[in-house]
């Protein structure tokens, strides 16, 4: 098969001259897609005459293509068939359509997102969609949007073959400048669209190898303006490079336009809903938020059956502060004060409230105790009310006053709890602080914090005292031990009962230096006995959960004991439930008591939920049968087998045993019969006074009967 004629504008199209191409097979300088020339013109010969399209492509002498529309028909020649062809360039044809196909899907893509405005109200929902759509009908390889947050521009949404890519970006992309290297940057800096479509030969793009990976050929970043400010960019990636002409470029450039209207509007949303919910002064809830969420806290409470508290707490003159120091004083320390309100709650913004001008709102969700939520309430106060105020160069100090009302006793509604919070406020007088709705709960407040007042009083005074309570062996009935405990000695009350102080000090953290100082005199007590010419007993003192829980506690204890300045005589004694509170903690803290040289007992054995794995474990040296068994055994043949059952335990995992409230010959009898190791109670001697055991021990230790004080 060969060329017969062709004429010039052929030649000087395909840069042949006539008797080249006359030389040439046609298929040289032809070709149609998917098929080899001989064979497309082999079949229109064997076919009909009639005539034939086929698009395919010329090659020209440089090497350069054009695609073609050629029109074929055969012609039957007395010499045999002939193929007729005629050519026309169809270069500007295909770029035409492939500039339809591009506009369509940006059209698409338009028509997708602005669908997505008029349908969705959320900032990040719509982000979200709008990348979604970018690729989806804008069939980008990738687009994402971002938003300025400080000096750079920080991606919020995006979609597309994202993978690692913000993972591996480098920070100078992002900055926003005029004269940046990133192109998000300085779109947002310059508000003028960035464009790069060679993303290969542009020395501008930073990240080749990762846009190479992901197939992308051009790019574009479009600002986003709200009015006369840029607020972040859209950046929009395309396979194609070359993809961003002119009309393009004014397509998208509405849709940035949109999508900043929309970003404006929503932004005009959110504040106006934040207005009707927030103060927009301190930046915390306002009334009508803080009453709904009280309403969804009284709900709850409801359901599982809890106590919760409303407290509503005012600035003492703060009229006065306004008026001496001005309306911008006043509002900044509004702002300090909040903020100190948040801190003391934890930071949760969903319990703290302003209600008014200078009122603020708290709620507690789980009351435990009152004693707890009083504590907890004078200790926010203290915070309050404690470092001044950085007001406009001046230090002011404040007074506030807190009203309190209880769920359900004050209300079972949040506006009755409401109005009851605000009516203890209002009966607040000078110097109360902390008023509830409930005069008798104001009472009962005002009570617990005189006694913390002179319980702090009482440790700068040295007014805490130590009795001993005799440990004697069950045979020989002498002094083996004594127990350590506690007493107030108040130059006001008398001998304060335990009961009625050491709850207040384990809720107020006194028994920590309270604790310490129990521990540091028993110690020297101990010395004390062997400087008299004694055979000092060892001395078991109590720890408190409080106690057990610091992580200094071993440190504590080893500084206690060495004030002596002799051999440790101290021993402790730990209640079996919170032994087992964090058994493992307290395993490494007793052992390390232990090597100091202190002995370690289980008090109130019995009452908790040891386990025996744990048991073993424990370096304890002794197990106390807790006084409610002693009392009931003779009686109940259940509690007998209780106090049986230790004592063997005890004895087989070679513990001693000491039976605590032992009252009655009967009772010693019996414990003796179980081979119960020592005894301790009234029947031998009440909790007295470090002289009262010295007289004991000058007589040889061994204890009659005593005479059982009436309770």
């Amino acid at each position: 098969m060969r060329y017969l004629d062709v004429n010039e504008a052929t030649c000087r199209e395909l840069g042949y001259s006539r008797e080249e191409l006359l030389s040439m097979h046609p298929s040289r300088v032809f070709s149609i897609a998917g098929l080899e020339l001989g064979i497309s013109y082999d079949r229109m010969i064997a076919g009909d005459a009639r005539p034939a399209d086929v698009e395919g492509v010329y090659r020209r002498r440089d090497g350069s293509t054009f695609p073609v529309e050629s029109l074929r028909r055969k012609v039957q020649m007395p010499e045999g068939d002939i193929i007729v062809a005629v050519a026309r360039d169809i270069t500007r044809r295909r770029q035409a359509d492939a500039r339809i196909r591009r506009l369509s899907r940006v059209y698409a893509m338009l028509s997708g997102i602005n669908s997505a405005i008029v349908r969705i109200a959320g900032r990040d929902r719509l982000f979200a969609e709008a990348c979604r759509v970018a690729i989806e009908a804008g069939q980008f390889r990738m687009a994402w949007i971002g938003l300025l947050d400080g000096e750079r521009v920080k991606p919020v949404a995006w979609a597309g073959d994202v993978r690692d890519y913000f993972d591996t970006v480098l920070p100078e992309v992002m900055e926003i400048r005029p004269d940046g290297r990133g192109l998000a940057g300085r779109a947002v800096a310059t508000m003028q669209p960035v464009v790069s479509n060679d993303v290969a030969a542009d020395p501008q793009i930073l990240m080749k190898q990762e846009l190479e990976a992901r197939g992308i050929g051009s790019l574009a970043v479009l600002p986003l303006a709200v009015g006369s400010r840029a607020v972040g960019a859209l950046s929009l990636y395309a396979a194609d490079a070359g993809f961003f002409d002119d009309e393009e470029m004014r397509l998208l450039l509405e849709l940035a336009g949109d999508i900043a209207f929309a970003l404006d509007h929503i932004e005009k949303e959110e504040r106006v809903r934040y207005l009707a919910y927030y103060d927009s002064l301190t930046g915390i809830a306002n009334r009508t938020l803080f009453l709904d969420r009280l309403a969804q806290h009284v709900d709850t409470a409801r359901d599982e059956g809890h106590q919760l508290a409303l407290i509503l707490i005012n600035i003492q003159r703060f009229k006065t502060i306004n008026d001496a120091f001005g309306r911008q004083a006043g509002d900044a320390l509004l702002k300090q004060m909040a903020a100190r309100l948040l801190e003391v709650n934890n930071q949760d913004r969903g319990r703290v409230a302003r209600v008014g001008a200078d009122h603020f709102a708290v709620v507690v969700p789980h009351v435990k105790s009152l004693e707890t939520l009083v504590h907890n309430g004078e200790a926010a106060q203290r915070r309050l009310d404690g470092d001044p105020y950085s007001v406009g160069g001046n230090e002011i100090r404040i007074s506030t006053q807190a009203g309190v009302a209880l769920y359900p006793a004050d209300g079972e509604d949040p506006d009755s709890l409401f109005r009851n919070a605000e009516a203890a406020l209002k009966k607040a007088t000078s110097g109360e602080r902390y008023v509830f709705y409930a005069k008798e709960m104001t009472e009962r407040v005002a009570d617990k914090v005189s006694l913390e007042n002179k319980l702090r009083l009482a440790l700068e005074r040295d007014e805490f005292v130590l009795h001993y309570q005799p440990k004697v062996d069950s045979v020989t009935r002498r002094v083996v031990g004594l127990e350590a405990l506690i007493r107030w000695q108040s130059p006001e009350l008398g001998l304060v009962p335990p009961l009625e102080f050491i709850p207040l000090m384990e809720e107020t953290g006194l028994i920590l230096p309270v604790g310490s100082w129990a521990l540091a005199r028993a110690s020297l007590d101990h010395r004390r006995f062997a400087e008299l010419g004694l055979e000092a007993p060892r001395i078991a003192v109590n720890v408190s959960s409080i106690q057990l829980r610091q992580r200094d506690f071993v440190a504590m204890l080893k500084q206690a004991v060495a004030s002596s300045g002799t051999p440790t005589g101290i021993d402790l004694e730990i209640t079996e439930s919170l032994i087992m509170e964090d058994i493992d903690a307290n395993i490494e803290k007793l052992t390390e008591a232990r090597a100091l040289g202190s002995n370690i007992a289980i008090d109130d054995f019995g009452t908790g939920y040891s386990s025996l794995a744990y048991l073993a474990r424990l370096p304890v040296h002794s197990l106390k049968i807790d006084r409610s068994f002693i009392i009931g055994m003779l009686k109940k043949p259940d509690m007998m087998t209780v106090v049986s059952t230790i004592v063997s335990l005890a004895h087989s995992i070679k513990l001693k045993v000491v039976a605590e409230g032992v009252d009655s010959e009967d009772q010693a009898a019996k414990l003796r019969e179980l081979r119960c190791d020592q005894m301790q109670g009234y029947l031998f001697s009440k909790p007295v006074p470090f002289e009262a055991v010295a007289v004991m021990l000058r007589k040889g230790g061994a204890l009659s009967p005593a005479p059982v004080p009436s309770p």
